[in-house]
């Protein structure tokens, strides 16, 4: 990685911030701190940054709601980093469209990793060639990877940003099962103990918003066990 990738971090914890911005630095990214969710916003519109690392429990406003902002105007990666270690404030902050969930304490390796794997795989677009026009087509389903749009019968499904990254990497094998881990891997850069619980909950809700019932296997299957395949 070179410097041309510009790394927001909102954290209003002092040593927090001094660590985060140190480590980033060391791995020749240019960061822009803010300790609020007001001046964050600011440097956010003013900046135009690569990624977002977002603490949650800012001093003026709550990082979700910060978060909610960000998405109504840019499909820019959000890497959320939080105290909160319950399993609804990650599904929560994952289904408001951040890309990834950092508990602390965490270790400076697999966070520095983890941003490498946002930073990768926000890659869909037309530019890299991925296809021909930037979009895939089959039967129903209409990918636009230049926007990253997901259409069925042309009326378009609203996903989050890590749904959408999901979703694409299924149609670039398409017909062809993909493992829980190897899915993981692609997305977040890292398979663990909770990837395929963090995977299954990201998957129902694309299956949610596609109003398949339980069991429904049109468009992707679940091979138990094993992983997901588009069809």
């Amino acid at each position: 990685m070179n410097n041309k990738y510009k790394i927001l971090v909102i954290e209003d914890e002092a040593n927090i911030l001094r660590f985060v911005t140190a480590l980033l630095q060391a791995n020749n990214y240019f960061v822009i701190a803010a300790e609020t969710a007001e001046k964050g916003l600011l440097m956010f519109t003013s900046h135009h940054p690569d990624l977002v690392v977002l603490d949650l429990g800012l001093p003026d406003r709550d990082g979700t709601l910060l978060l909610q902002d960000i998405r109504k105007t840019s499909p820019v990666p959000v890497m959320v980093l939080s105290a909160r270690s319950e399993e609804s404030d990650k599904v929560e902050a994952l289904d408001m469209g951040a890309n990834d969930y950092v508990t602390k304490p965490f270790g400076s390796q697999e966070f520095a990793a983890r941003v490498r794997s946002i930073l990768r795989s926000n890659r869909h677009s037309a530019e890299e060639g991925k296809l021909p026009g930037g979009k895939f087509t089959s039967g129903e389903m209409t990918i636009d990877y230049d926007a990253r749009k997901f259409y069925i019968y042309d009326t378009e499904i609203k996903l989050t940003q890590t749904e959408f990254n999901i979703i694409a990497l299924l149609s670039e094998h398409f017909g062809k099962v993909m493992t829980y881990s190897a899915i993981s891997k692609e997305i977040w850069g890292y398979f663990d103990s909770g990837s395929t619980k963090k995977l299954q909950v990201n998957m129902a809700n694309i299956r949610k918003k596609l109003s398949l019932k339980p069991g429904e296997n049109k468009f992707i299957s679940n091979e138990l066990g094993v992983g997901y395949r588009m069809h």
